[in-house]
């Protein structure tokens, strides 16, 4: 399947915050702040748009909505990630 547009920039938008989270990270955790509208991108390329995972950032293994849903879970090998908007 190929990504459509919107698909796209949530997985580029993934791979950005898979590339900052490490540089904020601490006890193997990270908290990633994305604009409203990205965060939406995001969230609907994971959540709504039944993205294949083959498509998704390989170093993604898991990946939830957080408990208050305004937030997104990222798990890789070596961070848990929450992704949050601002």
């Amino acid at each position: 399947m190929d990504p459509n547009l919107h698909q796209k920039k949530g997985i580029e938008h993934l791979n950005k915050v898979l590339q900052y989270a490490p540089m904020v990270a601490a006890d193997g955790k990270a908290t990633v702040h994305l604009t409203t509208e990205d965060w939406h991108v995001v969230a609907d390329t994971l959540f709504r748009m039944n993205t294949p995972h083959e498509i998704l950032p390989a170093a993604i293994t898991g990946f939830r909505l957080g408990e208050d849903h305004r937030s997104i879970e990222l798990s890789t090998a070596t961070l848990a990630i929450r992704v949050e908007p601002f």
